[in-house]
């Protein structure tokens, strides 16, 4: 299993770096938006939904307000509220895991629930690397912002199985702890502030700004993986799906990164970076 997690991310690692440096940001757009609308394919699973009609129906809606979120691209406050909007969505997702046996039960009602929070999964987390990739800088930025979902990944692993034994979550994610948490923390903020001295961000209180940068984003990303293992145990799944050997889905990939990234990028903007 090892072996298969360290084939599979040799290939998709130069894979990921060449869609976030190389191509112009329509291009770029285009290709996260095909691999979210993927993500999202695996999350009507996950709601619950086993109708190909109806998850065809759920992707086509979501597809339509990506295009219309593109055309409306010039009014960059409509953009910022929608990003803003993800925030305040994992912010919320905090009850949630507190509550962690609310809508528990496959309803319709609880299918159209969880169906919605994927709307509100994704669209942020694409407005937020789109826009910031189109500003100066920007695939740098994007870059940096995916490194520290890795950093915090690698550093939860190690601490987590160097010191882990009081569990973070132990009816939700039996397997995290706190002492992965916070690996995650101090690792991510360590990339954080390299990545700000690599961006010519020289100032002190620029790069203190950095570190805060890492550390919330890096919260935000646990926090996300944290809902992903929820909703896959209310299904009684194990994985998303089975695209990356060792790895499981999409999802299981990329769960991290959707909260990550809307944090990322309101965070950024309020500490002036």
């Amino acid at each position: 299993m090892l072996l298969q997690r360290i084939l599979t991310a040799l290939i998709l690692i130069p894979l990921a770096l060449a869609v976030m440096l190389l191509p112009p940001t329509w291009l770029f757009g285009v290709i996260v938006g095909a691999v979210f609308l993927a993500a999202q394919w695996e999350w009507t699973r996950l709601c619950g939904v086993r109708k190909v009609s109806v998850r065809l129906a759920w992707l086509t809606l979501t597809l339509i307000a990506l295009i219309a979120l593109w055309i409306l691209r010039a009014q960059t406050w409509i953009w910022t509220l929608g990003v803003a909007v993800g925030v305040l969505w994992w912010l919320t997702s905090l009850l949630w895991l507190r509550h962690y046996s609310f809508a528990a039960s496959p309803t319709h009602e609880h299918v159209a629930l969880k169906l919605t929070v994927g709307l509100l999964i994704f669209i942020p987390s694409w407005l937020a690397l789109i826009g910031m990739h189109g500003e100066a800088r920007g695939p740098w930025w994007v870059l940096l912002a995916i490194l520290l979902v890795w950093a915090a990944d690698t550093g939860a692993y190690f601490s987590g199985r160097l010191f882990g034994k009081r569990k973070l979550a132990p009816r939700i994610s039996p397997g995290k702890t706190w002492a992965g948490v916070y690996g995650a923390l101090i690792l991510g903020g360590a990339v954080s502030v390299i990545g700000g001295w690599l961006l010519d961000i020289r100032h002190p209180i620029a790069l203190l700004g950095m570190l805060v940068l890492g550390v919330v984003t890096v919260a935000a990303s646990i926090l996300g993986d944290l809902i992903e293992s929820l909703f896959k145990r209310q299904a009684d799944i194990k994985d998303s799906g089975t695209l990356f050997p060792g790895h499981g889905g999409l999802l299981d990939r990329l769960d991290s990164v959707f909260a990550a990234l809307p944090v990322f990028v309101i965070a950024k903007l309020l500490l002036g970076l």
